[in-house]
């Protein structure tokens, strides 16, 4: 498994309240589980600054997180922002 790294920023039409936000998430949760089911979220963050959330996502493949983000973005109307990300043991060892 690789680990991603999801940035999302919200559009300000998403939602208009924090019950109506709470849904947003469970929609997106939902649909992730069921059309990247390879796609295992481990952590997610609200962030004070160019982004709103950061998620941290563990997948099969690029492209198993590539859906989980086109999920985000169709979901919530946001852009989001994918790296991968290398644990940094691994990336000394390939020094």
């Amino acid at each position: 498994m690789q680990t991603y790294i999801i940035f999302t920023r919200l559009s300000p039409s998403s939602f208009k309240n924090g019950e109506q936000f709470r849904q947003l998430a469970k929609r997106v949760s939902q649909r992730i589980k069921d059309e990247s089911p390879k796609a295992h979220w481990k952590e997610s963050y609200a962030l004070m600054g160019r982004f709103d959330v950061v998620d941290i996502v563990e997948a099969e493949s690029a492209a198993d997180a590539e859906r989980a983000a086109l999920i985000i973005r169709s979901e919530a109307n946001a852009t989001t922002e994918t790296m991968l990300a290398t644990p940094w043991s691994e990336f000394l060892a390939k020094l």
